[in-house]
């Protein structure tokens, strides 16, 4: 499974949805997701891939991590499973 599957079966977990359901031009908010949804998807996305995302829960905007789109989710994670590789 490819990360970016990886990524979309993980939210689509938390919004209750099919991984058919969540493209990569979705948003946490389209999907449903709330703050808490969020900080879950997060612990999960931590674990799935043995990461530590650089995430303030209290402060989103103020984030390094992009959490806009499913798709700037998932370049992240990629980026820092790339990081934690080297």
């Amino acid at each position: 499974m490819s990360i970016k599957d990886k990524v979309i079966a993980i939210i689509a977990e938390q919004a209750v949805l099919e991984p058919s359901d969540v493209t990569m031009d979705s948003t946490l908010e389209s999907l449903g997701i709330d703050s808490l949804g969020l900080v879950e998807s997060i612990f999960a996305i931590e674990e799935a891939f043995d990461i530590t995302v650089p995430f303030n829960a209290n402060e989103p905007d103020q984030s390094d991590f992009d959490i806009s789109s499913v798709a700037s989710i998932v370049a992240g994670i990629e980026k820092l499973v790339t990081e934690q590789a080297a």
